[in-house]
């Protein structure tokens, strides 16, 4: 199975927490790309973020980002 373009945009919001300070949240702003915004909604949908533009990660919000964080950071080593 191959990531689908909606699932990279989702992953791609998940990386951009801070992990290490789980009271920090972001803000999708209205003037944000029309695919940041329907994947921050959609994270909503799927339980992982606390608001429909972004908010705070859910506790499996937390699960997932950390899973996404390490990904990315295993594939960009060098």
């Amino acid at each position: 199975m191959l990531f689908k373009q909606d699932v990279v945009d989702e992953l791609n919001i998940l990386a951009r927490y801070n992990l290490t300070s789980l009271q920090e949240g972001i803000k999708v702003h209205h003037d944000a790309s029309p695919q940041v915004i329907a994947a921050t909604a959609r994270l909503f949908h799927k339980g992982l973020v606390t608001q429909e533009d972004g908010g705070y990660l859910t506790h499996l919000g937390i699960e997932v980002a950390q899973k996404v964080q390490s990904v990315l950071t295993t594939l960009s080593a060098e």
